[in-house]
């Protein structure tokens, strides 16, 4: 891929992911309850606000996201987000068993504010954690100096917590108190 394809490329998949997980009326896009959108209606508003885009295009960033970010469906019609979404949609996801540990990654700087309030969904409707700490600490390094969090998610289920696992493979919870987080020494 050219420099100008690849700087194309993470474009699209950055306006993507704003209008599809943040802010749809930015555009004039509207999203099902589910977060679906139709990709003509995505592509027409997007031209009228300056972001032209091809079906290709769409499709290539969906085919090739590493993270798996976007997802279409079974007609290959509409396109949503698989998960970080701080609009009110309902993924559709039922509760799941998750693993004994899984792992959240986050910036150093974080962790005076996780000791004292546990992990909170922010501006997004869920904790996002990771089933790897590999996985977490390049989540955290996003964020600044990468710092990986043990999260015991079975013991938080045996207490009644809920977790679901987005098509991406991103484990989900409302909040995780700072009880059953795995933090490093201060």
């Amino acid at each position: 891929m050219t420099p100008d394809a690849a700087a194309r490329h993470r474009k699209v998949s950055k306006f993507l992911s704003l209008v599809l997980r943040h802010q749809p009326g930015r555009i004039g896009l509207a999203l099902d309850d589910r977060g679906w959108a139709d990709i003509d209606a995505l592509m027409a508003r997007a031209g009228e606000h300056g972001m032209a885009l091809t079906r290709e295009e769409i499709l290539n960033v969906v085919a090739t996201s590493d993270k798996q970010r976007f997802a279409l469906d079974a007609s290959g019609q509409r396109l949503r987000a698989n998960q970080g979404h701080s609009v009110d949609i309902d993924l559709g996801l039922e509760p799941r068993e998750p693993p004994a540990v899984l792992f959240h990654g986050t910036a150093d700087t974080s962790i005076p504010a996780i000791r004292a309030e546990g992990l909170r969904p922010g501006r997004r409707q869920y904790v996002h954690l990771s089933p790897d700490a590999a996985t977490a600490t390049a989540v955290g390094r996003r964020h600044g100096r990468p710092a990986v969090l043990r999260v015991a998610a079975g013991r938080m289920r045996a207490a009644g917590y809920e977790f679901y696992l987005s098509d991406n493979g991103v484990w989900l919870t409302d909040a995780v108190p700072a009880e059953f987080i795995e933090l490093p020494e201060p």
